[in-house]
């Protein structure tokens, strides 16, 4: 997104930036923003990732290739407080940190500031519920690229993609303007819009939502990128299911589903009641197909739920799939995939079972009988 407006431009080259955050998402930001001329303070939370960049710089593999960018970064919201008040807080945190985040974001902000949650799940939402204040400032900021830590101070974005903009009650103003100007700098996207600001961040958001339930989750339990997962055919199913509900979930709460990336239309990736019920079809082929294209784009994409694992942190996955199911109960419509997934996930973060294709061998054989016992109840 570019600007001709000189008021925007000005507030651009003055804005004050902090991100809370330098995993994949979090650093790739950083890196691309730091590029473009601004100055940007990451609150890492992690003192070995505060001293290898620090030290060496942030390193970012990018698609259009290789940078390594000095960043002002701290361990602790206190050191931000150090530096003054900010105009925009951006918060590429996982979804079950992202509370605390907000909050420690909120006392940074300037008169003007607004925080711009980047995580996963339905995170606008969350924040305008639980932290105090905070709801008039929330411009939501839905990612559509990948990216993973290799390890500390270094990350790569695994996925082209822009960024979507809006606010949970449809506005499209200064500050959702602003937002999505700022981003514009930093987004890379070769198949569309870098920028979308939308009147719909809820049907977006639901959107995002019932993608990660499937790939993130999946990628978690299959332990391995999403190109290798996604030529298993059992694997493309259990993404097929899942999202099934959580689209269902969705579209009962009365949310209008919005295509992600212009291209991937949830609706008609769920599986109608003949298919459901079906080992192979037409339109399971055609959605079979499509998955697999999904697959080769996306194919470098790790799941950050994994990452959070093997760093000995909680997998967000009630955040994901956990919303889902939560939902869905006071709606009275049952999930058993996505409830199977929560419950998996959790194994695999307790150390029970351990990543890998045959976790998702099991799960797909402990759902075939949760969706036959509920064919039989039906």
């Amino acid at each position: 997104m570019t600007t001709d407006n000189p008021s925007m431009a000005t507030w651009l080259e003055q804005a004050r930036i902090v991100i809370f955050g330098c995993g994949g998402i979090g650093g790739i930001v950083a890196a691309r923003l730091a590029a473009a001329g601004r100055h940007v303070v990451v609150v890492t939370g992690n003192q070995q990732i505060t001293d290898a960049v620090s030290a060496r710089g942030l390193k970012a593999i990018l698609p259009d290739g290789e940078v390594t960018q000095r960043v002002d970064v701290v361990t602790a919201p206190s050191g931000a407080a150090a530096r003054g008040r900010f105009n925009i807080a951006l918060l590429a945190v996982p979804p079950n940190r992202l509370v605390q985040a907000a909050t420690d974001a909120l006392a940074l902000m300037a008169d003007d500031g607004v925080i711009v949650p980047l995580a996963n799940g339905l995170p606008e939402e969350l924040i305008s519920e639980r932290v105090v204040g905070a709801a008039p400032r929330v411009v939501g900021g839905i990612v559509g690229f990948g990216g993973s830590a290799l390890s500390p101070g270094v990350i790569e974005q695994t996925s082209d993609g822009g960024f979507t903009i809006g606010r949970l009650d449809g506005a499209i103003d200064e500050p959702v303007r602003r937002v999505g100007a700022l981003l514009g700098r930093v987004s890379d996207d070769a198949e569309g819009p870098s920028i979308v600001l939308t009147p719909n961040l809820r049907g977006a958001r639901w959107s995002k939502l019932a993608i990660n339930c499937a790939i993130s989750s999946l990628g978690t339990i299959g332990g391995d990128r999403l190109g290798a997962l996604m030529r298993h055919r059992f694997v493309r199913r259990l993404c097929l299911e899942v999202m099934t509900e959580a689209t269902q979930v969705a579209l009962r709460l009365g949310v209008r589903l919005e295509k992600l990336s212009g291209m991937i239309d949830l609706e008609w990736f769920a599986l109608d009641a003949d298919e459901r019920l079906a080992a192979g079809s037409p339109g399971l082929l055609a959605k079979h197909t499509a998955l697999l294209a999904v697959g080769a784009r996306y194919r470098r994409l790790r799941s950050s739920m994994l990452s959070a694992i093997e760093r000995g942190r909680e997998p967000p996955v009630e955040e994901l799939n956990g919303e889902v199911v939560r939902r869905a109960e006071g709606l009275d419509l049952p999930v058993p995939v996505n409830a199977a997934v929560v419950e998996m996930v959790k194994r695999i973060g307790r150390g029970e079972v351990q990543p890998g294709v045959p976790a998702l061998e099991t799960l797909f054989a402990d759902t075939r009988v949760a969706l036959r016992a509920l064919r039989l109840a039906a």
